[in-house]
């Protein structure tokens, strides 16, 4: 069984390890004021190969397993920056919950303009960058999962709400 979803404690091992990240998802659109609920961290890290070399070593403190239904503890693997670099998305379980590493995330094709929308946070006591939300918006679009699907509503609420705020 996973352990409960603690941002704090992923953040905090982050940022121990100097990972330049941008969070996405559904725990970046609860930051930017979404009521929809999320049990993950999705985090689309700098692709370059320093920053993943990093980012292996924070997985290797957080304890990273692959995520798989057929085994709830998670499977054991080499987080090297050459698999990391190698994959689209990685869903993941750690001492510190679910966090889904994703290098190309569905409707983000490049990550400098993503940090670029993005705005620092501070989220457990650590600055995150935390994608803008019409990027989170675009990437659950382009996902086209169910679940995304059924926060896409809240999503779209909510940016209304802000621009609305901004015009009066």
């Amino acid at each position: 069984m996973a352990a409960p979803l603690d941002p704090a404690c992923i953040f905090a091992v982050l940022a121990d390890h100097d990972v330049e990240y941008v969070l996405i998802g559904g725990l970046a659109a609860v930051v930017r004021g979404s009521t929809a609920m999320t049990n993950d961290a999705d985090i689309v890290p700098a692709p370059t190969l320093d920053n993943l070399e990093r980012l292996g070593a924070a997985l290797v403190i957080l304890e990273a397993q692959l995520r798989s239904e057929r085994d709830p503890a998670g499977i054991a693997f080499d987080p090297h920056p050459e698999l990391l670099a190698s994959v689209d998305v990685l869903p993941m379980t750690t001492r510190c919950g679910d966090l889904d590493l994703t290098l190309r995330p569905a409707g983000i094709d490049d990550y400098s303009k993503l940090r670029a929308a993005s705005d620092e946070f501070e989220l457990g006591g650590r600055r995150v960058q935390v994608a803008a939300l019409d990027d989170i918006i675009r990437s659950k679009e382009a996902a086209g999962r169910a679940r995304d699907r059924a926060t896409l509503p809240i999503l779209y609420a909510l940016r209304e709400e802000i621009e609305r705020r901004s015009v009066s």
